[in-house]
């Protein structure tokens, strides 16, 4: 039992005992005040035991006084003569649990007061007959309470040895999973720099047009990127030292996420993608933007992995709450499932739950657990349901502060007609794909109010188009290229028709047939139903445009040559004038002789970091009268990083290695808010 049930054991025992005292005190005629008292000492045990305001240790030793105080005035009386030990041994044994042997200590000394007492008391000849029977019951009584008290004091030892045994083991443990930990946080950390190398030199040999071997290059190191994320991320989860990031992201851009990262993933088994976003999720949140990203990207990654044919289906959500929303994010595929154990196992942090299968199937096997962590210090909940060889359901709630609660997807007041959803059942080898996309389309019609039908065939499209205002008709691929001509004239007249199609296909020569890449969502469904014919740029994209920054004045430290050359190739791509320096020393001289506007700065150098580096150079433009921006370039990237680097003083934080959106997004920040991004 642990310390609390203990407790609770303590007071009932005691509780009962009271009971007796005060049943056996009414029959013998002993004193008429003391009931009264044993009554409040019991309704003061439990107020002391319910309520826990007082200190645990100190609420035991009041438990144990009293009881020692029912045991002497138990005990002093005639009647109880040979009673006694078989007190003494109730409560030796109910306190014998605490592992305490002061109290066992007290209590021999107690039944040896008691003992004293009683044979003095009665040695004038009070009634006991001190024959050759009392005298060997006396002796007997006396034996059994010595050896009753020597076997708890042994199995008291006994356990406290274990206890400390199994201590001392732990912390071993603890210390061998600290070390590995730091191992692993630290080679991450290392791998960063080298990695941040591969993608940025592979980004700029596809830029001078190299090819198809830059472009494996770089799509290996984002996987290794990626990779040793997940291992910082996992260190983090289990030293239960995750930093929530927080800001303003739009709903939409989530699911975006989601649709760019399925395309990223080696899809050679056919599966099907459906992504269900509720059109009333609101347009702006705030929350952890990366952290969700990652959420997304692992509840993915995992079911394309353990899905061989089929699809899944991804659906998100709000729940409205007083002052914020839940977000509700729930990933379910026909893949090869899990039995009950296996989730639990995932539910108690069991990452690699079955190595044979993270083998068979790649991956390093901590997604779910980072999920979790993640969900959980986000004040989420994870719940998984799944079935052997039917498939698995992922949900996911977290809640967010909402910062704009307008729909993130609506529909204009113009529009007009009925829609048909065009959609052959028999072609999907699982049947359960029907549903995801039948789920999809009816929760969409419904968000934004419009009417949709199915069709299945061409003779029900006919059939629907004689009875109702039909004006636009979405399709998979294979149903246009089972009828393309149809359709072509379809879309000649004042329907518009959509087709769902993989990449690179194309619409017949002269069709106005518009093409919407897969997977199918929201985003471009409400595009056309907007637009029509005129809808263009069926792709949700948050910045269509590359930022220029032109005639800002950069200088790039870093103690590493590689690292220099990709940053600086990639700053020059937004049209800066950009400069070098490979140690503090060096950049603080740069920057008193030349005048930049911007400083990228590394963290980790030999002699001077970046952080002393960032505050000399600041320190220098303050005495001339000037300001100057310095940004963090480096690959401590730990959660909680960003913040440190701005209570020091840095203006922006960008990670290694260097992901395009971040260095646009920080750069666009911090420019605009010196006024210098419109120069």
């Amino acid at each position: 039992m642990n310390r609390e049930n203990n407790e609770k054991f303590i007071v009932f025992v005691t509780t009962l005992a009271s009971a007796g005292l005060v049943i056996e005190n009414f029959l013998m005629g002993w004193e008429f005040w003391v009931p009264p008292v044993v009554i409040a000492g019991v309704i003061s045990l439990w107020l002391v035991s319910v309520s826990g305001k007082i200190d645990r240790s100190v609420r035991e030793i009041f438990y144990f006084g009293y009881a020692c105080l029912l045991l002497f005035y138990h005990g002093v009386h005639e009647t109880s003569f040979f009673d006694t030990a078989i007190a003494v041994i109730l409560v030796m044994v109910t306190f014998s649990i605490l592992d305490i042997i002061y109290m066992m200590n007290i209590l021999l000394l107690e039944y040896a007061l008691l003992k004293f007492i009683q044979m003095s008391d009665l040695a004038g000849g009070q009634g006991i007959v001190y024959d050759r029977l009392n005298i060997s019951r006396i002796l007997l009584h006396i034996s059994i309470v010595l050896l009753v008290y020597y076997i708890i004091i042994k199995v008291i030892n006994t356990r406290l040895e274990n206890a400390e045994r199994d201590r001392i083991k732990d912390e071993r443990l603890n210390s061998y999973e600290s070390d590995m930990e730091d191992f692993l946080s630290n080679i991450s950390h290392e791998f960063r720099t080298p990695v941040n190398v591969v993608n940025g030199i592979s980004d700029l040999l596809i830029k001078k047009g190299i090819g198809a071997d830059a472009e494996a290059v770089k799509k290996a190191g984002l996987k290794l990127a990626y990779q040793i994320e997940d291992i910082q991320d996992y260190t983090e989860c289990k030293r239960n030292s995750i930093f929530l990031e927080e800001e303003n992201y739009m709903g939409t851009s989530l699911i975006n996420d989601v649709v760019t990262s399925f395309r990223l993933i080696d899809n050679n088994k056919d599966l099907e993608l459906v992504v269900d976003l509720d059109p009333k999720v609101p347009t702006m949140m705030y929350g952890d933007i990366r952290k969700l990203h990652k959420i997304f990207r692992h509840l993915l990654e995992n079911a394309v992995k353990f899905t061989k044919k089929g699809g899944i289906y991804v659906r998100m959500y709000t729940e409205k709450c007083e002052n914020s929303v839940n977000l509700c994010i729930e990933m379910t595929d026909t893949g090869i499932g899990m039995d009950r154990s296996t989730t639990e196992s995932l539910a108690e942090g069991m990452y690699q739950f079955d190595k044979k299968r993270n083998r068979s199937t790649g991956g390093i096997g901590l997604g779910l657990f980072i999920v979790y962590g993640f969900v959980h210090k986000m004040g989420g909940c994870v719940k998984i349901e799944s079935e052997k060889n039917v498939g698995t359901t992922i949900r996911i709630t977290v809640p967010q502060k909402v910062i704009s609660d307008t729909n993130c997807l609506m529909i204009s007041g113009s529009h007009q007609g009925d829609v048909l959803f065009h959609v052959r059942s028999d072609k999907y080898r699982v049947p359960k794909v029907r549903e995801f996309y039948r789920d999809m389309a009816a929760n969409l019609a419904e968000g934004i109010k419009v009417r949709l039908y199915p069709a299945e065939t061409t003779d029900d499209v006919e059939h629907l188009r004689e009875k109702l205002d039909v004006r636009y008709i979405f399709m998979g691929q294979e149903e246009y290229e089972a009828a393309s001509g149809y359709f072509d004239e379809l879309a000649g007249s004042d329907i518009v028709v959509a087709v769902s199609a993989s990449a690179g296909f194309r619409a017949n020569p002269g069709s106005a047939v518009l093409v919407m890449p897969k997977p199918l969502y929201a985003y471009p469904v409400i595009k056309v139903l907007n637009e029509g014919k005129d809808a263009k740029d069926l792709e949700y994209t948050e910045n269509l445009e590359k930022p220029v920054f032109k005639d800002i004045r950069a200088l790039v430290v870093d103690d590493e040559p590689m690292n220099l050359v990709v940053a600086s190739g990639m700053l020059m791509e937004y049209e800066m004038s950009v400069d070098t320096a490979d140690s503090g020393f060096e950049a603080i001289k740069k920057f008193r002789k030349g005048g930049y506007d911007v400083v990228f700065m590394d963290h980790m150098m030999p002699e001077m970091d970046g952080v002393e580096a960032m505050k000399e150079i600041k320190a220098a433009a303050s005495e001339n009268g000037k300001s100057i921006i310095v940004i963090a370039l480096t690959a401590n990237a730990v959660s909680g990083a960003k913040e440190m680097f701005m209570k020091e003083g840095f203006d922006g934080f960008i990670s290694k290695p260097i992901f395009t959106p971040d260095l646009e997004r920080v750069m666009q920040r911090v420019l605009d808010k010196a006024g210098l991004a419109g120069r």
